[in-house]
């Protein structure tokens, strides 16, 4: 038998407790032995929770307990975790967290630390998809060229309803609240945070890259607006929060933000709260992972799945995928190297002259226009919907900040990348 004790008792830690000894049969049978949860952490020890282990208030009683194997880490946060996570580590234990958090700002340190004990996070990114799973071992003869990434089902939600019923964004958070799939303080899932934190996992498995949540380009949905969902449905664009890591020569973008994408290709068709993860191979082309990003059961059968690999597994395969590094090594672009296609939105004056004067500015930060959409505001002023071919980001950031000093543009201009 194998003991475990579980820091974190709320939503998924229940789960995992009542997917044990519901399906305590099959497990037993797949892991060859018995796993049992048999202690558990928690806050606040008057709340009643439906599970059968006993509980406490304090981690050393799991992390000082010689008689438990295995450490289940579902608290959230960073740095608290981190030293919880780390002291189990040092104790030999083996650890199993769905901490994105953590391991945004950690997963290299632990990686030293864990050494050949096993470390899994299977539920730390795109709940019960099998993703880290993917990247680590079923992939692992190829280069990845890239990653596409709807893994916030939050966002998701909100831009479909946006997009397929015109429903205003403030409306439909308000209505993801209601809910359950939007915070009160919805920052995190709106703002992209969440899902840069499980992009910066993704990417070292695929990459070995040491990024920070700071170092890469994050932008949320708040912005978006009825003439950006007229424009994507006009050009035949499904529009996503994605998380993107893309290699060029020896560079990696890693980058998250709302994103115009043709519908036909395969990730825009992942709608709803669900999430999906478009991984290209050099050897294997494409493939795509599609499930549910979140939930008790979901998240918690990606835990069990890690305690089951724990237990045939015995010593644990590097954390991250590498048994040393790669022998040439991929490198962070830099935000302004970035190169994709873009979408403009401009409120300007009605009058001669102001397109050619717009054109004018582009060009000379090597910017050509794709597609172009006008549509009037009012009886002084029009809006313009541009699309761009491949440029560079800091080319496009450079002409968005002159256009906000000619007394032709109106008001702030708005810019949504295009992947194609």
């Amino acid at each position: 038998m194998l003991k475990i004790g579980i820091i974190g008792v709320g939503t998924v830690g229940q789960s995992v407790c009542q997917i044990l000894e519901q399906n305590k049969d099959i497990i037993t049978a797949r892991a060859g032995v018995e796993l049992k949860a048999i202690s558990g952490v928690v806050n606040n020890l008057s709340k009643k929770r439906d599970v059968s282990i006993s509980l406490s208030d304090d981690v050393d009683t799991i992390l000082d307990d010689d008689s438990i194997d295995i450490v289940v880490e579902l608290m959230g946060g960073v740095e608290k975790p981190y030293e919880v996570v780390k002291k189990a580590l040092q104790k030999g234990k083996a650890v199993v967290t769905a901490n994105k958090a953590l391991l945004a700002y950690h997963r290299y340190e632990l990686q030293e630390i864990a050494g050949e004990t096993p470390f899994e996070f299977e539920a730390a990114v795109a709940g019960g998809i099998p993703i880290i799973t993917a990247l680590r071992e079923g992939l692992g003869a190829n280069h990845i060229l890239s990653i596409k990434g709807i893994i916030n089902g939050t966002c998701n939600y909100m831009l479909d309803k946006m997009i397929n019923e015109n429903i205003p964004y403030d409306v439909i958070l308000k209505e993801a609240q209601e809910l359950g799939y939007a915070e009160a303080d919805p920052t995190f899932d709106v703002g992209g945070f969440d899902a840069a934190h499980k992009l910066l996992i993704l990417a070292s498995l695929a990459y070995g890259i040491d990024a920070k949540p700071e170092d890469i380009l994050i932008e949320g949905i708040e912005n978006i607006t009825s003439e950006d969902i007229e424009f994507a449905k006009e050009f035949n664009y499904a529009l996503k929060l994605l998380g993107i890591a893309k290699t060029r020569d020896d560079m990696v973008e890693l980058r998250v933000h709302p994103v115009l994408i043709p519908n036909s290709e395969m990730i825009a068709k992942v709608d709803g709260v669900m999430n999906g993860v478009s991984v290209i191979g050099d050897k294997v082309g494409e493939t795509l992972y599609y499930g549910a990003g979140a939930g008790g059961d979901a998240t918690a059968s990606a835990v069990v799945a890690n305690l089951i690999d724990i237990a045939r597994k015995g010593k644990g395969s590097p954390m991250l995928g590498f048994k040393k590094p790669l022998e040439v090594g991929l490198k962070l672009a830099p935000k302004g190297d970035i190169q994709t296609k873009y979408y403009l939105r401009l409120q300007v004056e009605d009058k001669a002259g102001v397109l050619s004067k717009l054109t004018t500015i582009l060009g000379e930060k090597n910017i050509s226009i794709q597609n172009m959409v006008q549509k009037p505001c009012d009886d002084t002023s029009a809006i313009l919907l541009l699309s761009t071919h491949i440029c560079n980001e800091k080319d496009i950031k450079d002409a968005l900040d002159i256009f906000e000093t000619q007394h032709i543009v109106l008001s702030k201009p708005a810019m949504i990348r295009i992947e194609e």
